[in-house]
């Protein structure tokens, strides 16, 4: 299927591994030109260089922190009009809330709400006049299914998703769309990260905890970063202009959905 958005150009945060590495590859294999940010160069160079090879598209890479001002005025300085614009950044660390004071909590906002609507302010207008725009939002399951020790990721994420609920009718007259990708469990340094935690808690082996949440989900298994990817590379398409608004889960079957 072509999805009609050869020539464009896409701003993917978070993207040097995971889950916005698998969004931008794809976009590139639909012939996107895609500008990858993330904090690490070593990794988003390597991650640069396989969507080259893997594409014949125009490939910029961005070393910086997208979660502060300097850092989305060096993103936005590569891309400063991207007709497709993909939000991530890691999510906040699991824990009791208890031990969380303010600072922890404007950090966990400044990552996972206010830089993705920051970034949206920066873009949305001109996506408007060309009469052409996709924003994709990655937050999590937990959006609609909260998950205990994700509180932090919970509350942020939430934030953001209320804020689009508003805005994404409003720009939707002008072909310019925003959606969010609910993650459940996938194959990712974030997943076997909190699968670490909780073996830790209960003192038992980090493969064992991780075979039994994979046997777990109906799916049998966790997703693969590519699946999510074309996922996002579909709600990018020329074609997806009548979806707005929505928060679509990719988990297996692992949250209970509503009809």
């Amino acid at each position: 299927m072509d999805l009609g958005i050869k020539g464009r150009k896409a701003l993917v945060c978070a993207a040097s591994k995971g889950l916005g590495k698998a969004c931008a590859m794809s976009l590139a294999r639909e012939g996107v030109d895609v500008t990858i940010v993330a904090r690490t160069a070593g990794p988003l160079a390597d991650t640069a260089e396989e969507i080259r090879e893997a594409s014949d598209v125009l490939v910029t890479a961005v070393a910086t922190d997208i979660t502060t001002p300097e850092g989305r005025a060096e993103a936005l300085e590569a891309c400063p009009t991207p007709d497709i614009l993909v939000n991530n950044a890691g999510g906040p660390p699991p824990g009791d809330f208890r031990n969380w004071d303010r600072d922890v909590w404007i950090k966990a906002l400044d990552a996972n709400m206010l830089t993705p609507i920051e970034l949206i302010k920066a873009t949305v207008d001109h996506m408007i006049e060309r009469r052409f725009g996709r924003i994709v939002n990655i937050t999590s399951a937990a959006v609609k299914a909260p998950i205990d020790i994700l509180g932090l990721s919970n509350g942020a994420r939430a934030g953001l998703t209320g804020f689009v609920a508003g805005l994404s009718r409003k720009t939707v007259r002008h072909n310019v769309t925003i959606n969010a990708l609910l993650p459940g469990p996938f194959d990712t340094d974030r997943l076997r990260s909190n699968l670490q935690v909780v073996a830790d808690n209960a003192g038992r082996p980090v493969e064992e905890v991780a075979k039994e949440r994979a046997d777990g989900n109906p799916a049998g298994r966790f997703g693969d970063p590519a699946e999510f990817g074309e996922a996002c590379a579909f709600l990018c398409a020329a074609q997806a202009g009548y979806i707005t608004g929505q928060n679509i889960l990719l988990d297996g079957g692992a949250f209970p959905g509503t009809l």
